[in-house]
């Protein structure tokens, strides 16, 4: 592919591996159940086979596919790797563009129910001034983009390649929203192309006290004891897809339980939801991420980025000179205080600290989500 020539892209799954999904979900070879009744062991039992039963039986597979190709998408060759992207541009002829990059275990899919509202805020009932263009391109190793074949294609060539990406579309000046994964590609946007960046809004921010600092107030120290709790018990997977991605992947990619658990586990984790994720989002939105990177084989690859990010850890923590937003949901796995986001985000002029919701902000509490983004970047267009 001719690295300026942008393709219209559908997603289209053939028959035959969708049968060969459920042939490997009826013939999968269970474990015993867990010792204890509830999540500390990992996923219960009962609820994977549960959820594995809906997957084999009753999700349609066809109907989720078409959700996804109601939505424009491209794919265009950067720097040699195939990138994936929904395209949604709005009526508004004067939107922003703004791209929204989305983490693990999460996938483009994350974004629909928020591309109405952004790109057509007075269909929703919000201001038409409001509106953007959005660009929401699958991560290297992610979903439908290529697999990178060689090693570097970590946090800063993402944020690059995304850069020539917007180019590519025709956007000189544009915003960048994201979390997880996506919050460490846009703050590198940011810090990377500040002449053309016009923000950054973040609904996860990574960070840890200032320099010598021994003595914490009981809001930080909230935080502290959060993350120390993460790192103790919830942080194994980091560890695994940080050290070992090959080895992890051939079992991933081998058996459709193991990466549905794989994906399951942190669905429940890391959302408002009372470890009941299939509750709160519903089995199909939760299939709909654990099917992309099944159908796509990408349980290697995605992991992979998180070996390229501990090759080069600066990357996460860029200083970033453009105006930035935070919005912080009760349920995210780092709630670190305002005073130590502005270390790294000096010039950080919105700052929203929410009562429900959790990591998957754009599934989770869309409306919330898109108020904060439109709030933050209404004085910067």
């Amino acid at each position: 592919m001719d690295d300026a020539v942008t393709r219209p892209f559908t997603v289209d799954v053939p028959d035959q591996a969708v049968e060969d999904l459920r042939r490997r979900l009826r013939d999968t070879r269970w474990p015993e159940p867990a010792t204890v009744d509830d999540w500390s062991q990992g996923v219960p039992l009962g609820y994977l086979r549960d959820l594995c039963g809906y997957w084999a039986e009753e999700y349609d597979w066809r109907a989720r596919q078409a959700r996804f190709n109601a939505v424009p998408q491209v794919v265009t060759e950067i720097d040699g790797l195939p990138v994936h992207v929904l395209h949604v541009r709005s009526p508004r002829r004067d939107a922003l563009p703004l791209v929204l990059t989305h983490g693990w275990p999460g996938s483009v899919a994350e974004f629909l129910d928020v591309l109405g509202p952004l790109t057509d805020p007075a269909a929703y009932g919000g201001d038409p001034a409001d509106a953007f263009d959005v660009v929401v391109p699958s991560l290297p190793g992610f979903g439908w983009s290529g697999k990178p074949s060689s090693r570097g294609w970590g946090l800063e060539r993402t944020a690059d390649a995304w850069a020539a990406l917007m180019t590519r579309l025709g956007y000189e000046r544009f915003g960048a929203q994201g979390g997880d994964i996506g919050s460490f590609v846009s703050a590198n946007l940011g810090a990377r192309h500040p002449e053309r960046v016009v923000g950054v809004h973040l609904n996860m921010v990574v960070t840890g006290p200032p320099a010598g600092r021994t003595e914490f107030t009981e809001r930080e120290q909230r935080a502290l004891d959060r993350e120390r709790a993460f790192r103790a018990e919830g942080a194994a997977y980091n560890q695994q897809q940080r050290t070992r991605p090959q080895t992890l992947g051939y079992g991933l990619t081998d058996s459709p339980a193991g990466q549905c658990a794989w994906i399951l586990e942190k669905f429940a984790a890391w959302s408002d939801c009372d470890d009941d994720p299939v509750a709160v989002l519903g089995a199909d939105r939760v299939l709909d991420h654990v099917s992309t990177y099944w159908f796509t084989a990408s349980a290697t690859s995605s992991a992979r980025m998180y070996w390229e990010m501990a090759q080069a850890p600066s990357g996460r923590t860029p200083s970033v000179p453009v105006p930035a937003g935070v919005s912080l949901f009760p349920h995210e796995i780092f709630q670190p205080p305002r005073e130590w986001v502005q270390q790294q985000f000096p010039d950080l002029r919105l700052w929203h600290e929410h009562d429900r919701g959790g990591h998957f902000a754009a599934m989770e509490q869309p409306d919330l989500l898109v108020a904060d983004v439109r709030e933050f970047f209404r004085p910067l267009r």
